[in-house]
């Protein structure tokens, strides 16, 4: 009977042992996590569908593990195996998952339409959010806390009251909003428009409208959360089931204590609002909310359209641009401009390329460039020494064999919504379709303080500013011919760009 009852109890530890190995893989499941996010943040369900949700994702991966089991189990001939692996099979086993991770990070460094997530999505408009950087590479480490989504909305659409758990700077594309935000008791309104860039701080309570009837708002967002690195979120205080205030998540007992209001009155008021966090509002009301103020203060309200500024805004096309010429205008703010960039240590640029032209190629000494396309085609292109089209035993031998590392080329078609990530030192370049709209991209530059863009062509090129002795050592060839080549483009930083869009993958040999 003891012996019984010791073989049940090695049973039962055995099961527990297995289901906390299951369970623990499964929480690091990229899939899953994926799939339990999406349940999170998925409109309209309630707690109840929201958990039924997160149990269907549990049953697929199980279920997909399962099967994964099975299909090994059929490939060793229908048995397991308890002999050691051999290091030549462990071998075989690394490279296959190093390639597996090599197709699904061959480009680690853009993005597209499929890797966003919606996190607002109603009749008048959306928010959607770029994943996670490190989500996608583990490249990208240097901009994990950092995260770049998009505002898109109707005309007189109304953004209800938030507040998120990041510091955030707006661009103004397209339409002309109005932002009103709370400090403390002084409410201020920033009638904006298009070029502008508006910094709000982490947890500061805003709202915002569309005071344009007839364009559409196209803002783009660049966050640095505060809380929990990498992670954002909005909070809502005004609301009811969509989007749920975040005063529902208290008791009863403690809502009526500190609102001082009866139960059933604060059911009315946080039951009403099914819409969603975007919603349209009346002409009166766009009127009404688009009337700048400065309540609660002493300092006046601050009257703000295009060129003027608050300590808040600042008008990325008041400057004249950085660079210009018939190829291109290069607008750009750093901290000296709009100070609010200052401890974010942020550069904010926008592009400006015309059909058929180029910008670059050119790298940063310090700072990694986030470029959002807002309009026109084209294509990218970026030398990168830590991405291979090789194996990784194969890349071994190779740099073993040279003393220098061996360069892929990165690209990617551009179109609106495409993001891509040019870290320090990779030397990048945009071209512009010639069948097109100019290929215009907003660049949100982290590290910036005392960054060195470095151009590769035209004037100003630093190959051009070698010594004489340095181009025939490192070419091998005459000084001459070097500087027939670096000093034949007279242009600077804009360029007419090449008569045919070469193929991905294929580099210059």
């Amino acid at each position: 009977m003891a012996l019984k009852s010791k073989l049940l109890l090695v049973a039962l530890l055995l099961s527990v042992l297995f289901l906390s190995v299951y369970v623990a893989s499964a929480t690091q499941d990229p899939e899953l996590k994926q799939c339990r996010h999406q349940c999170k943040h998925q409109q309209g369900l309630d707690s109840k569908q929201r958990e039924q949700c997160e149990q269907g994702c549990d049953k697929y991966i199980k279920q997909k593990r399962e099967e994964e089991k099975h299909r090994r189990s059929e490939g060793e001939g229908g048995g397991g195996s308890f002999y050691p692996i051999s290091e030549t099979g462990r071998e075989q086993e690394e490279e296959k998952e190093f390639q597996g991770r090599q197709q699904q990070d061959q480009n680690p460094y853009f993005f597209e339409d499929e890797h966003f997530e919606t996190r607002v999505q109603t009749e008048e408009g959306r928010f959607r959010l770029l994943q996670k950087f490190t989500e996608r590479s583990d490249l990208l480490r240097a901009i994990e806390n950092y995260r770049i989504g998009f505002l898109d909305t109707k005309p007189h659409a109304f953004v209800a009251p938030s507040h998120f758990d990041a510091d955030t700077v707006l661009f103004v594309f397209q339409g002309r909003p109005t932002v009103t935000i709370v400090r403390g008791e002084k409410r201020e309104s920033h009638n904006l428009e298009r070029g502008d860039l508006f910094r709000i701080p982490p947890g500061t309570p805003l709202y915002m409208v569309n005071r344009d009837e007839n364009e559409k708002l196209f803002i783009v967002e660049f966050m640095k959360p505060v809380s929990v690195p990498g992670e954002y979120e909005a909070f809502y205080a005004a609301g009811g089931e969509n989007p749920e205030s975040f005063f529902k998540a208290f008791s009863p007992q403690v809502l009526q204590a500190a609102l001082k209001t009866e139960m059933n009155k604060l059911e009315r008021l946080f039951g009403q609002q099914r819409q969603g966090s975007i919603t349209r509002a009346s002409e009166e009301q766009i009127k009404k909310l688009s009337q700048q103020h400065d309540q609660g203060g002493s300092e006046g309200f601050w009257p703000f359209h295009g060129g003027q500024s608050s300590s808040d805004a600042f008008n990325l096309f008041s400057k004249h641009p950085s660079q210009a010429n018939k190829f291109g205008r290069l607008f750009e703010a750093d901290f000296n401009d709009f100070k609010q960039l200052q401890d974010l240590d942020l550069l904010v640029s926008f592009a400006n390329i015309t059909q058929g032209a180029m910008v670059g190629p050119y790298f940063n000494s310090r700072a990694t460039k986030i470029s959002f396309v807002l309009d026109g085609e084209g294509y990218f292109e970026m030398a990168c020494p830590y991405v291979s089209s090789t194996g990784r035993q194969e890349q071994q031998q190779q740099q073993r064999q040279k003393s220098s590392p061996r360069y892929q080329k990165i690209s990617g078609n551009l179109r609106r919504g495409a993001v891509f990530v040019a870290p320090a030192g990779h030397p990048v370049t945009a071209i512009a379709s010639r069948n097109s709209n100019n290929l215009q991209i907003i660049c949100f530059e982290v590290n910036a303080h005392d960054n060195i863009r470095v151009p590769l062509a035209g004037k100003k090129n630093v190959v051009s500013q070698f010594d004489r002795e340095a181009k025939e050592l490192a070419f091998n060839v005459p000084a001459r011919e070097v500087d027939r080549i670096f000093n034949n483009q007279d242009d600077e930083f804009f360029f007419e760009g090449p008569n045919e869009q070469p193929e991905h993958g294929r580099a210059y040999a």
